[in-house]
């Protein structure tokens, strides 16, 4: 898993009214979970986000808050509903013999069987939340679906990984092929 490197300050009050303030200077209120048993509220500068948040790359980070060092996951962000501005991020510290459940790009490779053969690839699930300790945690689950014919899917319960597990709902769909009208047509043509 990638690193990525943010550097905050302690925030001194909190509210609504400190942080309109924040926001209006361009800066992102946070806080960060379970850091020695307390919460820490500090601030980053906006622009620092931009290459972590607008990008599907899932990263660990290190968190440097008025010269302390943490590693952290991002547990939560909210965004403004009509200019999409980072409005608050929430920070879980992550201990290198705890494990951590992320959610984890899926990564589809191969030239399926079932697409070959007329149908349409559809990708239901875009992530999935993985389960495991920081260094093993992956850049993307890859998936090989070559294999995988018309009218077929892959499911939950059918990925296994040996550093890590999926903690989704066993019988979820991550990756399906569909029948197009095209292929259901040549099927029936060929029937009669």
């Amino acid at each position: 898993m990638q690193t990525f490197e943010l550097k905050g300050e302690l925030r001194t009050n909190t509210g609504k009214k400190a942080t309109k303030v924040l926001r209006a200077g361009e800066n992102v209120p946070c806080v960060l979970y379970g850091a020695d048993g307390e919460n820490i509220h500090f601030f980053v500068d906006e622009k620092q986000l931009k290459k972590l948040l607008y990008t599907p790359i899932v990263y660990k980070l290190k968190i440097d808050i008025a010269g302390k060092n943490y590693d952290a996951i991002i547990k939560a962000s909210q965004f403004h509903p009509v200019t999409d501005k980072v409005l608050h991020l929430d920070f879980y510290k992550i201990q290198e013999d705890k494990p951590v459940v992320v959610e984890i790009p899926v990564k589809l490779n191969g030239f399926s069987a079932g697409v070959q053969a007329g149908g349409r690839l559809v990708q239901v699930l875009r992530k999935l939340k993985v389960k495991a300790l920081p260094k093993d945690l992956p850049d993307s689950v890859n998936i090989d679906v070559t294999e995988l014919g018309l009218g077929k899917s892959i499911k939950v319960k059918e990925l296994v990984f040996d550093d890590y597990t999926i903690t989704n709902a066993k019988d979820a769909v991550v990756v399906q092929v569909k029948m197009t009208r095209a292929a259901k047509a040549a099927e029936a043509a060929s029937q009669k």
